[in-house]
């Protein structure tokens, strides 16, 4: 895994590569595109799980005693709306007892700025928690942003975003207003086209899953 500083984190493994460029190929159908995408999800989110809090316990194996440790965070995923509900699915096969808290948000075309549709959230979370945000693509960066804030205005500390591709402006964005936000991505795109979409990028993540 390449660091291109302690909160940005790109996964070179061969795996995440090989699943990134055949979600980037155009010619990807849509159900080829949601299986490359939920086994891509899940190899990101194992990486951003290294952070993980754990504690040492002792368990009996068939043979005689060993020593082991137990995950004791409490973890939040927050899938941003539609295309994060796949990076979910994914993120329930390795963290099955956590909760999900669903955070609709569209981006306005002109001013490519995100605003919130719908975010059913708690009166209060643990401060300890740890939340996933997840977002396919951290593009403008302004969805990652009213994410995050949702979460950091319950006191939330721990926040690691995890996405498919993120483009500079987007870090740049997001570590603007929080710098202490993690982010783990399979790669950091050229840049940003007149649109607001990542360059090379691949495409839009929730029209491609959906098939839309």
């Amino acid at each position: 895994m390449i660091a291109l500083d302690k909160q940005v984190q790109v996964v070179d493994h061969p795996l995440v590569q090989h699943l990134l460029t055949k979600i980037r190929d155009y010619q990807t159908a849509p159900h080829k595109f949601r299986r490359y995408a939920i086994s891509l999800s899940e190899h990101l989110v194992y990486e951003a799980c290294r952070a993980m809090k754990t504690r040492e316990v002792g368990v009996e194996t068939p043979v005689g005693p060993a020593k082991g440790v137990s995950m004791t965070d409490y973890v939040i995923l927050a899938p941003v709306l539609r295309a994060g509900l796949v990076m979910a699915e994914a993120a329930q096969h390795l963290l099955p007892a956590a909760r999900i808290y669903h955070v609709g948000l569209k981006r306005d075309e002109e001013t490519l700025e995100a605003k919130s549709y719908y975010a059913k959230l708690p009166d209060s979370l643990p401060n300890d928690c740890r939340v996933f945000v997840l977002d396919p693509m951290l593009a403008t960066g302004g969805s990652a942003v009213a994410a995050i804030d949702l979460f950091k205005k319950m006191k939330v500390e721990n926040i690691h975003l995890v996405s498919f591709v993120a483009a500079p402006e987007g870090i740049k964005k997001v570590h603007s207003v929080y710098n202490d936000v993690h982010i783990t991505c399979a790669s950091v795109d050229e840049k940003l086209n007149e649109k607001g979409y990542i360059v090379p990028g691949l495409g839009d993540a929730g029209d491609r899953i959906f098939g839309t």
